[in-house]
């Protein structure tokens, strides 16, 4: 991955478009996989990299004084963005889910060779579309955590709200504890499930999700998927639980968790991004009657939301042990590398 750097800005924005010099940018798991070219999804090279970023506005296009919850914005505040969605496709209009807009244009995947170029978070400068949503970031939380609500917590809390609701009686499974599945263990905590077992490695992630709420933890290091059903249904007199969340990217993770969820169950799809396949009986679905959801990113009120969230309880979880060590832009493939072998947990691109 080459590193560019951005000598000018441009002179003017067009209206609604804002300039954002980035603050910082914290790195995903899709980006590893876009930097390996295993993204199951349409990438349209030459791009900038990165889409998890938080920065302060440096220049604004008439009419772009609001954010999309209303507050005020100037030159020097803080935001995290959106991708776009153009609201008058079907999915935008008729069916409400703008996430799944037909003409979206999404930041890392828009090539870098055309205008306004500068569509990616490894770069000292981003240009907001002006059809993209953009949240004030309040002054309490700081740039690292900020820029992992733009994209790993935005994502868990609009895969929660794909759910009916996380009961007191329920047993949660979280599979994967990678940054989404310890902010999926924290929601599922502060929802009150009566139960939240993790599945994941290595032990030291493990760990952690016992300080974001879980009550147990299986290694799927030192067990394998019929030790780890067992434990489930001794867990749950037999039945599995209530609700699976797959956090992994591993295909393989999906046909265990629906073994691992009950009769009824739900089993939530978050992780799997990749072009990975597997064999499965259609009747599975049927025979235990499971709801199976699926769910992709998320909209401005899921930015607002995680802001608020890290906000209302920063005391009670450590998310600041989420973001791990600081890398210059000239270092970004070393910080690819460590993410890559899970030396780190959400490295940071300062700028």
């Amino acid at each position: 991955m080459r590193h560019l750097k951005c000598e000018s800005s441009p002179a003017s924005l067009e209206p609604g478009a804002l300039l954002v010099k980035t603050s910082c940018s914290t790195i995903c798991g899709t980006d590893v996989h876009l930097v390996d070219g295993t993204l199951n999804r349409k990438v349209n090279l030459p791009v900038i990299a990165g889409h998890e970023m938080t920065g302060r506005i440096a220049a604004m296009g008439p009419g772009s004084e609001q954010d999309s919850t209303g507050q005020t914005v100037q030159v020097g505040d803080r935001i995290v963005w959106t991708r776009t969605n153009c609201g008058h496709c079907y999915m935008c209009r008729v069916a409400k889910t703008p996430t799944l807009c037909e003409d979206a244009r999404v930041y890392m995947y828009e090539n870098m060779d055309h205008p306004p170029h500068l569509l990616g978070g490894f770069s000292e400068y981003v240009y907001v579309l002006p059809k993209s949503g953009r949240v004030r970031v309040p002054d309490d939380v700081d740039d690292a955590l900020a820029s992992m609500a733009s994209c790993a917590f935005r994502s868990v809390l609009h895969a929660m709200d794909a759910l009916d609701a996380i009961k007191p009686t329920d047993t949660v499974i979280i599979q994967g504890t990678g940054p989404l599945g310890l902010l999926a263990t924290c929601v599922a905590y502060v929802s009150s499930a009566r139960r939240i077992i993790a599945i994941g490695a290595p032990n030291d992630r493990l760990e952690l999700a016992c300080e974001f709420g879980a009550h147990d933890t299986l290694s799927i290091d030192n067990s394998d998927a019929e030790e780890r059903l067992a434990f489930v249904r001794d867990a749950t007199q037999g039945r599995g639980a209530d609700v699976v969340m797959e956090f992994t990217g591993n295909p393989r993770a999906f046909v265990e968790g629906m073994s691992l969820a009950r009769r009824g169950g739900t089993y939530l799809v978050v992780g799997q991004l990749g072009p990975g396949e597997i064999s499965l009986a259609p009747s599975t679905f049927v025979h235990r009657n499971l709801k199976v959801i699926g769910s992709l990113a998320g909209g401005a009120k899921d930015y607002w939301a995680a802001l608020k969230f890290i906000q209302d309880h920063r005391s009670e979880f450590p998310f600041e042990k989420l973001v791990s060590n600081r890398y210059s832009l000239e270092n970004v493939n070393e910080a690819i590398s460590a993410m890559r072998a899970q030396r780190e947990i959400k490295p940071i691109l300062g700028f």
